[in-house]
């Protein structure tokens, strides 16, 4: 039997950073439109469902393509309200109107050059059976052997991570990366039973530095619209 995948979408209506971004027009469509278009292009996904407190990002959803069963709480959508209660919420809601879901996928808004090939690495890394949560990368430019400092009390800098012996280049320094919010892949009993994603086993996907852009505040915006200009055109 097909397994029932169902991509969630988490789109506030409150953003501080980019105002309304989640339906700010971005190369022809708003932000959300991009985040359901990444979920469509993966056969396995069985529904998209979005959870949002606002009544614009809902309209947006449902014009292309997603679902909104249900109006998320004020108090889950609140600038420091956990978005681990709101995967709760979304998956009890979900369950309780329609049956168990097999594996919950969370598509965030803010990384629109994500693709569907992206998430389905996600679920394919996932199926590998030795992780409770997939979550994705990028290589990080900063190195925190070499380049990220913290001060002193009495202001003197020191490296973040004490480097190996004999690194003398940015290029010796051990690798890192930077989570990105391109994709997350649970199974929802996991999400009920566990308080955060680092309560459990983590595996990562790295994605293509450009597909992890993170859209935060104007700067992000500008450069993530110049960059679906470039790949649409």
């Amino acid at each position: 039997m097909p397994r029932n995948i169902v991509a969630f979408i988490f789109a506030r209506g409150g953003s501080k950073g980019v105002p309304r971004k989640n339906v700010r027009p971005i190369s022809g469509k708003p932000l959300i439109a991009h985040a359901i278009a990444a979920a469509k292009a993966v056969p396995a996904i069985s529904r998209i469902v979005v959870s949002t407190d606002d009544a614009e990002i809902a309209e947006a959803a449902r014009a292309h393509g997603a679902e909104v069963p249900f109006m998320r709480p004020a108090e889950l959508a609140t600038d420091s309200a956990s978005e681990w209660l709101a995967w709760r919420h979304a998956v009890q809601f979900v369950e309780d109107q329609s049956g168990p879901i097999d594996l919950f996928v969370s598509v965030p808004t803010v990384c629109p050059l994500r693709t569907g090939i992206d998430i389905e690495k996600c679920i394919a890394r996932f199926d590998k059976g030795d992780a409770d949560l997939v979550l994705t990368t990028i290589p990080a430019k900063a190195n925190p052997y070499y380049t990220l400092i913290e001060l002193a009390a009495d202001g003197a800098p020191h490296l973040v991570k004490q480097p190996p012996a004999g690194i003398s280049g940015r290029q010796q320094a051990p690798k890192v990366y930077q989570i990105v919010a391109g994709c997350y892949v649970a199974r929802p009993d996991f999400i009920r039973s566990h308080d955060g994603i680092w309560a459990g086993r983590l595996r990562t996907v790295e994605i293509a530095p450009e597909h992890g852009v993170d859209i935060d505040d104007e700067i992000d915006f500008a450069l993530a619209e110049l960059l679906l200009a470039r790949r649409d055109g």
